[in-house]
């Protein structure tokens, strides 16, 4: 069976595959592909040559092309929705994304903001701020700003934001009360909470919760849409809700496990066996929550 995991050892984890992915980004191979996509495991997922997201079933088809302000920042997205769709945006609002990657949510929204209102992406990844420094260059757009540094300590002061946004990341903390008291504090009165993750619909096996693949993977470290509920207003949102957007068949299930390191899993389950625990237990949403006024 596998080892349970430290929160120190699960924090390296998604530091290096998400450090991988803009390594690769950044000398201009996809990030869509083997071990740098965000749920997609194995050198097995994608040759080099592969564009976009081919072998991973959760970040694929999120967002309209023709809308991305460079190529670069659509190639390094490695989210599981879109939250620029989620929330209005009006000009001199201020906005805060958490995990922000390549920055493609951070100049989507830097656009729709303008002018007077600054869009402000964190990621934990000095490789990725690098990525979504030289997309901003790319896009042109002068109201987007990039901080190093972790979502469950933001970088920011009290009320300095009027929404937050996030995509597929707030599952990979392990510490997730700590990112919602921290989105909390940044937003003002009144402000927006609306991000994009996975969710759990039912619990899964706890010796699935220790598989580092399906960690990084997006699935493992999510919570129950309830619990994700629970703890929105335990930081003290209002009117939070969860709206799912996406549920996974069958041969997306198995597309995701034979992408496993088998090495990984409990000892004696195999990826068949993966695919039947998981079956219905995981879907993309939206999550909305409000400070109050």
């Amino acid at each position: 069976m596998s080892s349970q995991r430290t929160d120190d050892e699960v924090r390296e984890a998604v530091r290096e595959r998400y450090a991988t992915a803009a390594r690769l980004s950044l000398a201009g191979q996809s990030s869509g592909c083997g071990p740098t996509s965000s749920c997609c495991d194995g050198p097995s997922c994608c040759s080099d040559s592969d564009a976009g997201h081919a072998g991973d079933p959760i970040t694929a088809d999120l967002y309209d092309a023709t809308d991305a302000p460079s190529d670069s920042a659509l190639s390094a997205s490695l989210g599981c929705g879109n939250p620029t769709a989620l929330v209005e945006l009006h000009p001199g609002e201020d906005v805060l994304d958490l995990g922000s990657g390549g920055g493609l949510d951070v100049l989507l929204s830097a656009r729709r903001i303008a002018p007077g209102g600054t869009a402000y992406g964190l990621d934990l990844t000095p490789q990725m701020i690098e990525l979504a420094e030289r997309n901003r260059a790319e896009s042109g757009l002068e109201n987007a700003r990039f901080l190093l540094g972790s979502i469950e300590d933001i970088p920011l002061p009290d009320a300095s934001v009027d929404v937050v946004i996030s995509n597929c990341v707030i599952n990979l903390s392990t510490d997730k009360d700590a990112v919602l008291r921290e989105a909390f504090r940044v937003l003002r009165p009144g402000g927006r909470f609306a991000v994009s993750d996975i969710v759990l619909l039912r619990e899964i096996p706890a010796s699935l919760r220790h598989v580092m693949g399906l960690w990084t993977g997006c699935i493992s470290g999510s919570l129950v849409d309830s619990e994700y509920i629970d703890k929105l207003r335990g930081a003290g949102f209002v009117d939070a809700s969860v709206e799912v957007t996406r549920h996974y068949d069958r041969g997306d299930l198995e597309a995701m496990a034979g992408l496993l390191d088998t090495a990984d899993l409990p000892a004696g389950l195999t990826p068949a066996e993966a695919v039947e625990a998981l079956d219905g237990a995981f879907a993309s949403a939206f999550i909305r929550a409000s400070k109050p006024a």
